[in-house]
C-alpha cells in the first residue's frame, strides 16, 4: 500500500505541504527510512498537493463524466500575460485571416463606377460595339458582389472539417492557398477582359474569409490564456475594421481608384496572403488540437511552452489532460447530437442567436444611409468621402478599446450595452430622418447618431459574436458548432444584402423602425439568455448548461 510523503518548503512561510508523492512501501525511500532524501524527490516530481479536490462534472453532454479536478491553484489556471511569443502568433493568424475578410468587404465600394463602366465596354466589344443595357451591367455587378457571401457562406459550413483534419493552423495556410488563385485571377481580369474572373476570384476568397472567420477565433481562443481570451479573440474583428478602412483608403480616386489602377486594389490581397504563409509556419498549432485530436502530448506541451515563453505549463496542460480523458468516454459529437443533446443544444442556440443579432442590428443599413445623411447635411462629395473614413476610422479606435473592455466588463456586459445604445439609437436616428429634409440642422444630429451607432457596435456585438462560440464549448464540440454558427453569420449577411436595398425602396428612412424591434428583442435575449464567460473555465461554463438543461 503507498504512503503519502509530504515535501514542505520551509521558506515560503505556509504550514500546508507545498507537495505530495506516494511511495511504495518496499521503495527504498520507505524502507531505510530516508525521510529527508524521499521529500527532496517529491519536490523534484513537482506534484502539488490536490487533497480534497475529487469532484465529478460534465463535459460535453449530460452524462456523468469524471473531470479530473484542478486544485487550489486552478482559479489562477491560465493567467499569464502577454509575451512576445504569443503576440507573433495572433498577428500571424489575425492579420492573414481577418483582413481578407474585412478588405474584400469594402474593397468594391469605390471602384464601382469603374468597373461598372468597364463591364459595360467588355460586353460591348463581345456584341460588336451593341449598346449595353444599364439592367445587364447592374445584374453582373450584383453577382460580383454578393458572390463574396455565398462564398462565405459556404466555407463558413466547411470550418468543421477542415479544422479537423487539418487542424487550426494548418486549415488556415490550407485556406491561404485560395488568396493566391483569387488574387491572380483578378488581377489580370482588365488584362483578358474578362469580368468573370472577377466573380470566380470573389467567389474563392469568399470560401477563404468565411474558413478564416471560423478558423482564426478558434485558433485564436485555443491559444490564449484564460484572462486574456477576449482580448484576443477582439483582435480578429480589430483587423476587420481596420483592413476596411485600409480597403476605402486605398480606393480613393487619387491612389489606386482610377481606370487603371482598380485591377491592383482587387489583387492587393496577396500581401495578407503572403505575410501569412512567412509568419504562421513558425507557430505552433494548437496546444488542444495537437493533444486531443493527434494525441500527442509532448508536442502539445512544447507548443503550450513555446506561446507562454516559460516550461511551467503545468496547470494549463492538466487542464487539457482532463478535458481529454472525459472525452474519451464521449461518442463523437454528431450534426444530429448537436441539435437533440440539450447540453449541445442550448449553447449552440446562443451562438446561432448571436451571429443573428450581428447581421440584423442593421449596421449595413446605417453605413448605406451614412452617404445619403452626409449629403443631406450640404457636404460636398469629397467631403461625403472623408467623412465616411473618419466612420471607418472611428470604428478601428472603438474595436480596440473594447479589446481592453471585454477583460474588464466581460462579454455579456458589453453585449448588453452595445445593442441597448444601438436600439435607443435606430429610435433617435429613425425620429432625425423624418425631418431632416425640412431641418438641416436636423441632418448634423442624424450624423452624431450613426456615429454613436457604429461606437456602440464596435464596443461589443461587432467582436464578441466571433470568439465567443469557442468559449461555449470544448474541442470536440468546438469545430462543428463554429462551422454553424459561422454558416449562419454569412448566410444572414447574404440575406440583409439582397433584401435591405428592396425593403429602403418601400419604407425609405422607416426601414429603420425594423431594426429598432430587432434590437429591442436582442437585448431582452442577451439578458435572459447568454453567460458571462469571462475567465470562467470550460468546466464552469458546462456547469451553467447542465441546470439550463434541467430547467
Amino acid at each position: 500500500m503507498p504512503r503519502p510523503m509530504l515535501y514542505y518548503d520551509d521558506e515560503d512561510g505556509d504550514v500546508s505541504p507545498d507537495s505530495v508523492g506516494f511511495v511504495e512501501d518496499d521503495h527504498p525511500l520507505q524502507l531505510h527510512g530516508n525521510r529527508e532524501l524521499a521529500a527532496q524527490a517529491v519536490k523534484l516530481l513537482q506534484v502539488p498537493d490536490r487533497s480534497g479536490d475529487a469532484s465529478f462534472a460534465s463535459s460535453t453532454t449530460d452524462m456523468d463524466v469524471p473531470i479530473y479536478v484542478r486544485g487550489p491553484s486552478s482559479r489562477n489556471l491560465g493567467h499569464k500575460g502577454l509575451n512576445g511569443r504569443l503576440l507573433f502568433a495572433i498577428i500571424a493568424s489575425a492579420f492573414g485571416s481577418a483582413f481578407q475578410h474585412g478588405y474584400n468587404t469594402g474593397v468594391v465600394n469605390a471602384p464601382q463606377t469603374l468597373i461598372e463602366n468597364w463591364i459595360r465596354s467588355v460586353i460591348s466589344e463581345r456584341n460588336g460595339g451593341a449598346i449595353v443595357e444599364k439592367s445587364q451591367v447592374t445584374l453582373i455587378w450584383a453577382v460580383a458582389v454578393a458572390i463574396f457571401c455565398f462564398g462565405g457562406m459556404i466555407g463558413g459550413l466547411m470550418t468543421g472539417i477542415v479544422a479537423e483534419k487539418f487542424g487550426r493552423k494548418g486549415g488556415l495556410l490550407v485556406s491561404n492557398s485560395l488568396v493566391v488563385v483569387s488574387s491572380l485571377l483578378q488581377g489580370v481580369s482588365k488584362m483578358y477582359s474578362s469580368y468573370e474572373l472577377i466573380i470566380i476570384g470573389r467567389f474563392l476568397i469568399g470560401i477563404n474569409s468565411g474558413l478564416n472567420a471560423g478558423l482564426a477565433p478558434m485558433y485564436l481562443a485555443e491559444i490564449s490564456p484564460m484572462n486574456l481570451r477576449g482580448s484576443v479573440g477582439t483582435v480578429y474583428q480589430l483587423v476587420v475594421t481596420i483592413s476596411i478602412l485600409v480597403s476605402q483608403i486605398l480606393g480613393l480616386d487619387y491612389i489606386l481608384g482610377t481606370p487603371d489602377k482598380w485591377p491592383v486594389l482587387l489583387a492587393l490581397i496577396i500581401v495578407p496572403g503572403i505575410f501569412m504563409f512567412v509568419t504562421l509556419p513558425f507557430c505552433p498549432e494548437s496546444p488542444k488540437y495537437t493533444l486531443i485530436n493527434r494525441k500527442k502530448d509532448i508536442e502539445a506541451e512544447k507548443g503550450l511552452q513555446w506561446l507562454r515563453g516559460t516550461l511551467e505549463v503545468h496547470d494549463e496542460m492538466d487542464e487539457m489532460r482532463a478535458e481529454n480523458e472525459a472525452m474519451k468516454v464521449i461518442p463523437r459529437v454528431t450534426l444530429r447530437e448537436m441539435l437533440s443533446n440539450p447540453m449541445l443544444k442550448i449553447p449552440l442556440g446562443i451562438s446561432v442567436m448571436i451571429m443573428l443579432c450581428q447581421q440584423l442590428s442593421g449596421i449595413n443599413a446605417v453605413m448605406f444611409f451614412s452617404t445619403k445623411i452626409f449629403e443631406m447635411a450640404q457636404m460636398s462629395p469629397d467631403g461625403a468621402k472623408y467623412a465616411t473614413l473618419g466612420m471607418g476610422s472611428l470604428n478601428v479606435i472603438m474595436t480596440l478599446t473594447s479589446l481592453f473592455l471585454v477583460e474588464l466588463s466581460g462579454r455579456k456586459t458589453l453585449l448588453l450595452i452595445g445593442f441597448s445604445a444601438m436600439f435607443i439609437d435606430t429610435v433617435l436616428l429613425t425620429i432625425a430622418l423624418m425631418f431632416v429634409t425640412t431641418y438641416v440642422w436636423v441632418s448634423y444630429l442624424a450624423i452624431i447618431f450613426v456615429m454613436v451607432f457604429v461606437v456602440a457596435f464596435a464596443v461589443g456585438p461587432g467582436s464578441i459574436p466571433w470568439f465567443l462560440v469557442s468559449e461555449l464549448f470544448n474541442s470536440s464540440a468546438r469545430p462543428l458548432a463554429t462551422s454553424i454558427a459561422v454558416g449562419v453569420n454569412w448566410t444572414a449577411n447574404f440575406v440583409v444584402g439582397l433584401g435591405f436595398l428592396p425593403l429602403q425602396e418601400i419604407l425609405g428612412s422607416n426601414v429603420f423602425l425594423i431594426f429598432v424591434v430587432l434590437l429591442g428583442l436582442f437585448v431582452l435575449y442577451v439578458y435572459k439568455k447568454v453567460p458571462e464567460t469571462k475567465n470562467k473555465t470550460l468546466e464552469e461554463i458546462q456547469m451553467f448548461f447542465r441546470q439550463e438543461s434541467y430547467k
